[in-house]
């Protein structure tokens, strides 16, 4: 709270200390050939604020900002790129294993019909000799 109260204390003692004077005297010399000294003295306070300046800063502050948005825009675009490329790859990586189970797949078949067949033409053979040998 100390902080607060001292740190409103030190900006009012600087605004009210930014008074800006500026004095002009001039003398008139009358028709009676006397001298009249005026003086003219202005007072600003407050800050005196060159708004060009704020202005040219604010532009800069601006382009700045659009700058790093360009390239957190571009960065961005990049990682997409990225992450895409590498899906497409994981894509194709996954359907040439699909198609290598699948051709597996029927390797493994064709050999468990031939296996199969070839069992079956032995039961049939021992068949036909286990008939052979009871019809003697």
């Amino acid at each position: 709270m100390k902080k607060q109260i001292l740190s409103a204390l030190m900006i009012s003692i600087v605004l009210v200390s930014c008074t800006k004077s500026t004095s002009k005297t001039e003398k008139v010399e009358n028709p009676d050939g006397t001298v009249t000294t005026t003086t003219t003295t202005e007072s600003q306070t407050g800050l005196g604020v060159d708004t060009a300046k704020i202005n040219q800063a604010k532009e800069n502050t601006q382009t700045k900002i659009d700058e790093a948005g360009d390239k957190i825009d571009n960065a961005a675009e990049n990682a997409k790129n990225k992450i895409n490329t590498t899906a497409d790859k994981a894509k194709e990586d996954l359907n040439k294993a699909g198609k290598d189970i699948k051709t597996g797949a029927q390797e493994v078949g064709k050999d468990v019909k031939n296996v199969a067949a070839k069992g079956a033409s032995k039961v049939e053979e021992g068949a036909k000799k286990l008939k052979e040998d009871l019809s003697k």
